[in-house]
């Protein structure tokens, strides 16, 4: 049984997480994590010593057909591989028709200050709710370039785009909200409540301000932007930005850089239709598609999300936007069928090293299926559980999973089945309290997946922001233990208090208001720096970046 592994499963995942921040190449140590899952269950086969000897050549057979398995096995993750080599290609064909310039034009007079731009991109990224991986990809996009103008580091860029993109999908009509619906429904069918319990898209609804996290995340985002408080490694960032004009590290390694990579932008009059067009065209295809493929007589939107390909609504999409914009560039007469042909293969190349990543954190998790750490975490935490702390409990496992196999959806997996019949069980059979652990498993996992160097949003988060990945993965840390830190104490208040989401989430809106403010004044003071910079245009001091 994949159980028998105990705390030995924890073992690869945490090796990835760990060299991974430790030495910032991601590849490698995600490769060594995938490898020691693979010495493990060779080992736990071997029974003499020649086998043991064989046991790190067997580890390797085992890894590559892990990351075998991750490229060819599911289709959700090969569409994803799909989507992602077309949107790259769609990026690079809006970058050389000038499009992204375009809009940097067109906005510089109207987004012309640090503060601006970080809170249209905050804004941007709660319209966008249908997915999270569209999000950041559409966002990014639309900003990276009066972000670089503005002297906005690209960690913090970063940091916005993947903030705001999965919180955002919780609440939305979105592939996120309909997997979980599935997941609470099948909860209460396998308990034989169904008819019981108000249904489980009722009790989705119920979750939403018990989804803590997620609420304080955006409100994070929020306040950051807002007041320009920054402190720990995103302090650091902002300041060289802001200093130097250096968007990121001098040796960071940015997984695109768009001039680095594609060259200048074929024409000097950019047009605006360039961007607008092909990404208008992304949008439609892919609230079409999906919708197309979940309608059905009878069915309301949440019906309509539940059973629709929202992945292959983005293969679609992505196609859509690459089709769109080269359409454009050959009518405009800007580029001919073979140069736009070498840009989509150009496009193809700015997301290998992203793509790469994923099929490895994709990898780690089969590690971890294989392993059982999921299962193992999980049933530590049903030892100790009390009413008053459940929702922390819930929520704290699922963060360790998350964090631990890099992915929000494989722990929502495992824990909502879980966390369901516990609440069911501890609450006397109380929908509501259904509902806080509902809230809380959503929390957990987005908190893990926000912390994790192995988690598919933060890699893509990091692609279409041009950020090292390892760099948004520090900064990023910082905001997110502050905001879970809030999301503890408002789940304390409610468990000891009974006192409902009306009093708790004030209490930790305040609170994180206050946190950020003592905290960027204490590091700024340390750091003899300003806590508050001035939030000049950034337009006429010297460069902005490699883009």
């Amino acid at each position: 049984m994949a159980s028998d592994f105990g705390a030995i499963s924890l073992v690869p995942p945490l090796l990835a997480i760990v060299l991974a921040i430790a030495t910032r190449r991601a590849m490698l140590s995600l490769f060594l994590g995938v490898w020691m899952g693979g010495a493990i269950v060779a080992a736990a086969a071997a029974d003499g010593l020649l086998e043991y000897a064989a046991v790190p050549f067997t580890g390797v057979v085992e890894a590559f057909d892990w990351v075998v398995s991750a490229v060819g096995e599911n289709t959700f993750q090969a569409k994803i591989i799909i989507f992602t080599f077309l949107l790259g290609a769609g990026i690079a064909l809006l970058w050389r028709l000038g499009g992204s310039l375009a809009v940097a034009q067109y906005a510089r007079s109207r987004v012309d200050s640090h503060r601006r731009v970080g809170v249209v991109t905050w804004l941007f990224g709660m319209v966008w709710f249908f997915d999270d991986y569209a999000n950041t990809a559409i966002v990014g996009s639309a900003m990276k370039d009066m972000a670089d103008n503005m002297r906005m580091s690209r960690e913090k860029l970063a940091y916005v785009l993947d903030s705001t993109a999965a919180p955002v999908a919780t609440f939305g009509i979105s592939s996120w909200v309909a997997f979980q619906i599935g997941l609470v429904a099948n909860a209460y069918e396998n308990l034989g409540i169904q008819g019981d319990t108000p249904s489980a898209t009722a009790t989705f609804l119920w979750s939403v301000p018990y989804n803590v996290y997620c609420l304080f995340a955006l409100l994070m985002v929020g306040i950051v932007v807002v007041t320009q408080r920054d402190f720990g490694e995103m302090l650091d960032a902002e300041t060289r930005a802001r200093k130097t004009g250096n968007v990121t590290r001098e040796d960071a390694n940015p997984l695109q850089s768009m001039k680095e990579d594609l060259g200048d932008p074929v024409t000097d009059e950019p047009r605006l239709r360039t961007f607008v067009y092909p990404v208008l065209v992304l949008i439609v295809v892919v609230v079409g598609g999906a919708a197309w493929t979940g309608y059905a007589p009878g069915r309301d939107a949440l019906a309509v999300a539940e059973n629709a390909d929202f992945t292959g609504a983005l293969v679609w999409g992505s196609f859509g936007m690459v089709a769109a914009a080269l359409t454009l560039g050959l009518t405009d007469g800007h580029i001919d069928l073979e140069d736009g042909m070498e840009t989509v293969l150009d496009g193809f190349g700015i997301m290998l090293h992203a793509v790469s990543i994923l099929v490895l954190a994709w990898s780690i998790g089969s590690v971890a299926n294989a392993l059982g750490t999921g299962e193992y975490v999980t049933g530590i935490a049903e030892g100790i559980v009390t009413p008053a702390l459940l929702p922390i409990v819930i929520m704290f496992t699922a963060a360790v999973i998350s964090f631990s196999i890099g992915t929000s959806w494989g722990t929502m997996s495992l824990v909502t089945p879980v966390a369901v019949p516990l609440a069911w069980s501890i609450g006397n059979q109380s929908p509501e309290m259904v509902a806080v652990a509902v809230g809380a498993v959503f929390s957990g996992s987005i908190f893990g997946d926000h912390c994790s160097p192995i988690s598919d949003t933060t890699i893509l988060s990091s692609t279409f922001a041009g950020s090292d990945h390892i760099d948004h993965v520090r900064t990023q840390m910082y905001y997110a233990v502050t905001v879970i830190s809030v999301a503890t104490l408002a789940y304390l208040v409610y468990g000891v208090t009974g006192l409902g989401p009306a009093v708790f989430l004030p209490i930790g809106a305040v609170t994180l208001f206050g946190l950020v403010y003592a905290l960027s004044e204490f590091d700024a003071n340390r750091k003899d720096v300003p806590a508050k910079p001035f939030d000049g245009t950034g337009a006429d001091t010297g460069t902005t970046g490699d883009d």
